[in-house]
């Protein structure tokens, strides 16, 4: 069975992965960005420009594995071409990587994935051996993790930090066909999105389910959690199966107390590693998110491509800038959160002002919902209302406003929602859970390479390799523009010119492993060739 290859903007060191392949030299010294991946006592040198770690070469390999007992392995690659063999030396330089980590045995993916993920940079881009070739890297890299994918089994995520490094990767794939298995009903449907993104007409709502795949509970699990921690009597325990959700959370609460109950909350849904569907979801070019959630990893995940998501009601909105309304509350708030029974039926009338959100984007966007049961009680009363406000004079029907991504077919809850929203299954209602978890994976990633911006690398000089001569003579006429921008521009016309040029890639490139890029980079970039360093 083949894997897959994703693209994904995110941090490496947060992405949950099984396998994580690290940049170095043969001195075994890594950028210090990377020390979240690397035990402490393995640490021997620490400099300004990397630290050392203590392990050493056995002859001529390029790839050691880094000892550890967690369910996360780091591997760490030689990508500094001393000897000028050129990008094939690279690549031969991953596909080693990648048989290696084939020869792990690993009793079963982190999180209950249906397979292995293994996440590594676009491999010496950063200051090794493919500095100021990234287009070309890509071009040839691309294939090649294809190729490892398809004999070994496993998923990769090439993993970038970089808008343009981004926008580039997706036109490779959309050119080199990106092995998206998927039915054609599904493909179409990434095209309706895609496109619904790319217009600015997309919302999303994010559930439950998304955040399992991080190691969150879900309700059953929440539950299960709370009362181990209350210690309830067997009796008692055995009966809060037979309760609705909230109603089991009610007795909880009254046992454990407000102060332990919100303790835990902050606790369990606090930062941490995000799975690949927040990472995925955050790439996409949508500026309104939803969510049920209470846990951080949705704005954690967009913050470390440099998107910058205003929390609501928690901070104000700025306009230009995304935004991800809190439904039920946020760890960060633990008082915030909605829980309970009373809680529920208390945001009925004192939540008004959230949902009037979730109406208003029902109203005026395409809501995607991934990773929710449509069985929210809040979400069945914010449904009706919206349906009724559109219901047609007279003929009793109204239009949908939202596509759900479901897990497996269920022909009643997608008849019960139809007048709605159109329900999409992954797989038929005996298939396997984690398996259309990773086919919902693997259609997010379709509707982000459609989505991206063609043109997110047009200014940066290191895919200058990568452009036709129209758009060549194009990119040198903004560059002059650029170059006219006062450094310490202030006017609304110069700041809407330079908003404009970082969008197309000015001065937005960043190394793989090194700091993401900021929402607005107006100074100058230095393009001199820099000594290489890992990357």
């Amino acid at each position: 069975m083949n894997g897959h290859v994703f693209v994904v903007g995110a941090d490496l060191t947060r992405l949950s992965c099984d396998d994580v392949l690290v940049p170095t030299d043969r001195s075994l010294r890594v950028a210090r960005s990377w020390r979240p991946l690397l035990p402490d006592e393995l640490i021997t040198d620490r400099q300004d420009d990397g630290d050392c770690v203590g392990l050493s070469w056995s002859g001529r390999e390029r790839v050691l594995e880094v000892p550890g007992d967690g369910p996360r392995r780091t591997w760490l690659v030689d990508t500094v071409d001393d000897g000028g063999h050129g990008l094939s030396w690279l690549l031969d330089g991953a596909r080693e990587a990648l048989a290696a980590v084939a020869r792990r045995e690993v009793t079963g993916p982190v999180h209950g994935r249906a397979r292995r993920l293994v996440g590594l940079p676009a491999l010496g881009t950063g200051w090794g051996g493919a500095a100021g070739q990234r287009g070309a890297l890509l071009q040839q890299l691309l294939p090649v993790l294809r190729e490892a994918a398809e004999e070994h089994g496993f998923d990769i995520a090439l993993v970038l930090r970089g808008p343009s490094d981004l926008a580039a990767a997706q036109r490779v794939r959309r050119g080199q066909d990106g092995g998206w298995e998927l039915p054609d009903h599904l493909r179409q449907l990434a095209e309706q999105l895609g496109e619904r993104a790319r217009r600015g007409q997309l919302a999303l709502f994010v559930g439950a389910g998304v955040s399992a795949a991080a190691g969150l509970p879900t309700w059953e699990r929440l539950v299960d959690e709370l009362a181990t921690r209350s210690g309830l009597d067997d009796a008692l325990r055995e009966g809060l199966s037979g309760l609705p959700p909230q109603d089991s959370a009610a007795l909880l609460a009254r046992e454990l107390g407000s102060d332990q109950l919100e303790a835990f909350v902050a606790e369990r849904f606090g930062p941490g590693s995000y799975a690949l569907a927040h990472a995925l979801l955050a790439d996409l070019p949508v500026q309104e998110f939803v969510t049920t959630n209470y846990d951080p990893l949705v704005e954690l995940a967009a913050s470390d491509i440099g998107r910058q998501v205003r929390v609501l009601p928690y901070e104000e909105a700025e306009p230009g800038r995304p935004w991800l309304l809190k439904l039920h509350g946020d760890a960060a708030h633990p008082e915030s959160v909605v829980l309970t029974r009373e809680e529920y039926l208390q945001f009925g009338s004192t939540g008004a002002a959230l949902a009037g959100v979730l109406h208003s984007l029902l109203l005026t966007r395409h809501v995607l919902f991934v990773g929710t049961s449509m069985l929210d009680d809040d979400l069945i009363r914010i449904a009706h209302q919206v349906r009724t406000a559109l219901q047609t004079q007279g003929s009793g029907t109204a239009r949908r406003t939202g596509t759900v991504l479901a897990l497996r077919e269920d022909p009643a809850r997608a008849r019960l929602w139809e007048r709605d929203v159109e329900t999409v299954a992954m797989s038929p209602a005996d298939g396997s859970p984690a398996e259309a978890a990773r086919r919902l994976e693997v259609l997010l990633d379709l509707i982000g390479c459609l989505s991206t911006p063609p043109t997110g690398y047009l200014l940066d000089p290191a895919y200058r390799g990568m452009l036709n001569d129209e758009e060549r003579a194009l990119a040198g006429a903004l560059r002059t523009v650029a170059e006219a921008l006062p450094p310490e521009a202030s006017s609304t016309a110069a700041l809407e010119v330079a908003d404009l040029l970082r969008r197309l890639g000015h001065g937005s490139s960043a190394a793989d492993g090194e700091e993401p890029p900021r929402e607005l980079v107006r100074g100058p970039r230095d393009d001199r060739p820099r000594e290489q360093r890992p990357g």
